[in-house]
C-alpha cells in the first residue's frame, strides 16, 4: 500500500452548521434558498454527518470525532480539512483561512483528541499568521498532495496565494505545481479540492475548467507521468461534486473512493466502471451541507498520516 492514503479520519460534527454569507463571496457552489430555518439546516446536517461516519466506520475506516463546540457559532466546522494537516513525520500544519468565521474553527481541543487517539506529533507550523496579510492557503482544499511522488497540485485563487504555496512546498519538501481552473460563468474554482481527486493509481480531474491549454497539457503530463489513469469529469458533474472524493482505506487496508451520493449519481456508468477498476466506491447523502456549506465529502475528511 503506498503513502497515499490513510485508514485513519479526523471529522468534526457540527453543532450551528449554516450558509456562511463570508465564503459565499467566493464559493459558487454554497446556495441558500431560505426554504430551511437555522435549525431544520443544524439538524439536518448533523444527520448526515452522523450517517456518513456509520457509513465509513461500516466499512472499516477508523474515524475519530471531535464535536464542534456550539459557541462561538462556526457554521463551516464541518469542514476541518482546510485548517489543519496531519503529516507521515510527525508534522502537524495550521493554515490561513479566508474568513474570519472559519478562523474560529482551528481549536487546540481538536487537535489534542487526535494525539490522545494513539499518535504522535513532533513538529508544529502555524501558517495562520499570514492572514495579517490577506493571504491564504487553505489547507487540503486549497492543494491536492501526491504523497508518493511529493507533489502538491494547487489551482490558484483568492483562497489559494501562490506565494504561500511555494513556500509550503518547500516547507514540506514537495514540489508545487499550480494551475488556474474557472467554472462555467468563468469565476475561479475556490478549492482544487473540488475539481480534482487523486487516487493511488488514478485522478478524477474537472480538465474542462482548466483553459489555458499549456497548463491542461502540463496537468496530463504531469498525472500520466506519476502513473494516474485520468477519469475526466464535465464542468456539470463538477457542480455536482464529482471532483469532491477522497480515497481511503480500511484498517485492512482495502481501498475506498469516498463521495458523495449526489457525486455518485452524476457519473455516468463508465465513469464508475474505470474508477472501480482501482479502488471500491462508498458514498453517503449529504444534500444539506453540499447546498448551504459548497462543500462535500472529501471537505469533511481530514486525513491523519501521523506515526502511532
Amino acid at each position: 500500500m503506498s503513502n497515499q492514503t490513510t485508514d485513519t479520519i479526523l471529522m468534526v460534527r457540527p453543532a450551528r452548521f449554516g450558509y456562511n454569507e463570508e465564503t459565499a463571496a467566493n464559493n459558487a457552489f454554497q446556495t441558500n434558498d431560505r426554504s430551511r430555518s437555522q435549525s431544520e439546516i443544524e439538524q439536518a446536517a448533523q444527520a448526515e454527518f452522523d450517517a456518513f461516519v456509520e457509513r465509513l466506520r461500516a466499512c472499516g475506516v477508523r474515524v475519530i470525532v471531535a464535536q464542534d463546540s456550539p459557541e462561538p457559532a462556526k457554521p463551516d466546522a464541518v469542514f476541518p480539512n482546510n485548517w489543519v494537516s496531519f503529516h507521515h513525520d510527525g508534522h502537524i500544519i495550521t493554515y490561513p483561512m479566508f474568513s474570519p468565521l472559519r478562523r474560529l474553527e482551528r481549536r487546540e481541543e481538536v487537535i489534542a483528541q487526535v494525539l490522545e487517539s494513539g499518535f504522535r506529533a513532533d513538529r508544529r507550523t502555524h501558517l495562520e499568521t499570514s492572514e495579517a496579510d490577506n493571504r491564504f492557503l487553505e489547507g487540503t482544499g486549497s492543494m491536492i498532495l501526491d504523497h508518493d511522488h511529493r507533489l502538491v497540485y494547487a489551482c490558484l485563487s483568492q483562497r489559494t496565494d501562490a506565494a504561500l504555496l511555494d513556500d509550503y512546498a518547500r516547507l514540506i519538501g514537495y514540489q508545487a505545481v499550480a494551475f488556474h481552473s474557472t467554472d462555467a460563468q468563468g469565476q475561479d474554482v475556490y478549492h482544487t479540492n473540488v475539481m480534482m481527486a487523486l487516487g493511488e493509481t488514478f485522478a478524477v480531474i474537472c480538465l474542462d475548467s482548466v483553459k489555458d491549454a499549456a497548463e491542461r497539457a502540463m496537468l496530463e503530463a504531469r498525472l500520466t507521468g506519476t502513473g494516474k489513469t485520468i477519469i475526466d469529469i464535465s464542468l456539470d458533474q463538477m457542480n455536482r461534486f464529482a471532483g469532491n472524493m477522497l480515497q481511503v482505506k480500511s484498517t485492512d487496508g482495502q481501498a475506498f473512493l469516498v463521495m458523495s451520493e449526489q457525486a455518485f449519481k452524476s457519473l455516468t456508468p463508465a465513469q464508475v466502471l474505470a474508477i472501480e477498476a482501482h479502488t471500491s466506491i462508498l458514498h453517503a447523502p449529504l444534500y444539506t451541507i453540499e447546498q448551504y456549506g459548497g462543500g462535500s465529502a472529501r471537505c469533511m475528511l481530514a486525513e491523519v498520516f501521523l506515526p502511532k
